[in-house]
C-alpha cells in the first residue's frame, strides 16, 4: 500500500520498530535471553556458572522462592473441576490432546480454599477474567496446584521416576502409576500420564537409556544426553498435550538444564 503522508509513515515505522524491540512481559518466555535455566545437582553435568534459576534478557527474572508453608498452601486448596484419570494410552492416538499451542492455564479463585482451572488464549484474556496464570499451554492432567507442589518439592524428578520404571519392568500400569504417585506426590491424573510416558519411553528408548544410565543429564554444550533426548523426541509432545503443566511452562527449575528462552516466567501468587 502506498504511503500518502510521508511524516506519518515515518512515525508508524518508528513505532513498529519500537514494538518489535520492546521486551516480552512475563509470564511469557523471553526470546532475548541467553544461557541455560535450571537447578544443577551432581547428576546434571553442568555447574551453576552456566545453568541457574535466573533469566537474563531484556530484563532479569528469578523464580519464586518456596518454603514449607507456601508448599503446604498449594496442597491445601480444593480443585473444583479436576481432570479425569486416563483409561487409554494417549501414545496409541486414542485420546484427544490439548490443541491450544498458544494458550495458557489460569487459576480462578472460587473461595478461600477452593479454585477452578481454565484455559485462556492470552495473558490479557486471563487477567481480564480475574485469572492467575499458573503455566503456559492449555490446562491438563498436571495443572493442579497440588501437582505444582510436587514439581517444586523435587527438582530432580528423573531419579525417582526412573527408579519406579526399573522396579516395575514388565509390571502392570497401575503398579508403575502407584509408585510414581508415592515417590512424587502427584495427583492420580498426573501420575497416570507420567506412567504412560514412562512406558512409551521404555518402548522407544530402552537400549539408549540403559547405555546412558549413568550419563550426566546434560552434555557439556548444554544439550541433553541421548536417553533424555530420545525421551523428549518420542514422549515429550504427547506428555505436554495431556499433562498441561511442565517445568518449562511453569518456570520451576529442574536438575535438567534447558534453554532459557523456553521458560515461562510465572510468578506463583495465588491470593
Amino acid at each position: 500500500m502506498r504511503c500518502l503522508f510521508g511524516f506519518l509513515c515515518v512515525c508508524a515505522a518508528i513505532l513498529a520498530s519500537c514494538a518489535a524491540d520492546s521486551p516480552v512481559v512475563p509470564p511469557l518466555p523471553d526470546p532475548s535471553c541467553e544461557g541455560l535455566y535450571g537447578e544443577p545437582n551432581m547428576n546434571t553435568g553442568l555447574s551453576t556458572d552456566v545453568c541457574f534459576a535466573r533469566i537474563e534478557g531484556n530484563e532479569s527474572w528469578t523464580t519464586s522462592v518456596w518454603d514449607t508453608a507456601a508448599i503446604a498452601q498449594l496442597r491445601s486448596g480444593t480443585l473444583e473441576n479436576p481432570p479425569t484419570v486416563l483409561t487409554e494410552d494417549p501414545y496409541e492416538g486414542t485420546v484427544d490432546l490439548q490443541p491450544e499451542q498458544d494458550a495458557l492455564c489460569a487459576v480462578m479463585l472460587a473461595g478461600e480454599l477452593s479454585y477452578r482451572l481454565e484455559t485462556f488464549e492470552s495473558v490479557t484474556a486471563a487477567e481480564a477474567a480475574g485469572g492467575i496464570v499458573t503455566h503456559g499451554g492449555a490446562c491438563g492432567a498436571c495443572s493442579s496446584l497440588e501437582d505444582l507442589a510436587a514439581y517444586v518439592e523435587t527438582p530432580d524428578q528423573t531419579g525417582p521416576v526412573r527408579q519406579c520404571a526399573l522396579d516395575n519392568l514388565g509390571g502392570a500400569l497401575e503398579e508403575l502409576d502407584d509408585c510414581i504417585q508415592a515417590a512424587m506426590g502427584f495427583t492420580p491424573p498426573c501420575g497416570r500420564i507420567y506412567a504412560y510416558s514412562v512406558l512409551n519411553s521404555a518402548r522407544e528408548c530402552r537400549s539408549l537409556c540403559f547405555e546412558h544410565f549413568d550419563s550426566p543429564y546434560n552434555e557439556e554444550d548444554g544439550s541433553l544426553n541421548p536417553c533424555l533426548q530420545c525421551d523428549d523426541d518420542n514422549s515429550g509432545a504427547v506428555f505436554k498435550g495431556v499433562a498441561g503443566r511442565t517445568r518449562r511452562t511453569t518456570g520451576v527449575p529442574a536438575a535438567i538444564c534447558r534453554p532459557c528462552e523456553t521458560i515461562w516466567r510465572v510468578d506463583h501468587r495465588y491470593d
